[in-house]
């Protein structure tokens, strides 16, 4: 839950930001917009409770921000921003998530994001982050430096070459399992998006690992992104 914590000392935004809320839950959103609606630059012009409104909602009402979970239903915050971003060279995307590690920024960058910040910021932080962004800024907590930013795409972009994967072997129930990894989706998100138990999603991900050769959890989020980002892709998920 994000912490409503007033710091004296948060930069005041000098320019009045159009912000687009996206979350599923519905007491998170209202929690944002009680909290934005006080400060005297933002204006909160609407919310989305899925991906897919959020990218109808963003032609209607052309955001300055956009304020995006990553995990929703329908469709992610990532594959929604991907989107606009393709049709609105302009979007200028800040996610919120409860996951904040490298996997999630790789994620929040290619999908075209600005930003990602942990639900748990304080005040003083979100809207320094709004800020930076607003400008034109990128803001990732932890990667502040472009090069940081450049060699951590490096590191993920480095991994196996899927042109040596024998892809075709992977079965549905894998690839189900693996667009949701893509998607930013936790095991107990995807155990509850695919009706099954934590426990099955995590043997499906072990099988993955093993037939893979992949060596830790990061490497199978990896593997997601590429495949998933692959023309070598199968045809078998729609």
């Amino acid at each position: 839950m994000l912490i409503f914590l007033i710091t004296e000392n948060s930069q005041m935004l000098n320019s009045t930001i159009k912000i687009l809320i996206a979350d599923d839950h519905k007491l998170f959103r209202s929690g944002m917009v009680k909290l934005l609606k006080d400060q005297p630059n933002i204006y909160i012009i609407g919310e989305a409770e899925n991906g897919a409104q959020l990218v109808e909602k963003y032609f209607e009402l052309f955001p300055d921000i956009v304020l995006s979970d990553i995990a929703m239903p329908i469709m992610s915050g990532l594959e929604a921003v991907a989107i606009i971003k393709k049709k609105d060279s302009r979007l200028k995307a800040l996610f919120l998530s409860m996951y904040d590690s490298d996997e999630y920024i790789y994620k929040a960058i290619k999908s075209g994001g600005m930003g990602l910040i942990n639900k748990n910021i304080l005040e003083g932080e979100l809207l320094y982050a709004i800020e930076q962004v607003y400008g034109g800024k990128k803001y990732f907590r932890g990667k502040r430096k472009d090069e940081d930013l450049k060699k951590l795409i490096e590191e993920f972009e480095s991994h196996k070459d899927l042109s040596i994967i024998p892809v075709n072997e992977i079965t549905y129930r894998e690839e189900q399992i693996l667009k949701l990894l893509n998607e930013g989706l936790s095991s107990k998100e995807m155990a509850e998006k695919l009706n099954l138990s934590k426990k099955t999603i995590d043997f499906y991900r072990s099988n993955l690992m093993r037939k893979f050769n992949l060596k830790s959890s990061i490497d199978l989020i990896r593997f997601a992104v590429q495949y998933f980002n692959s023309e070598k892709k199968g045809d078998k998920f729609k």
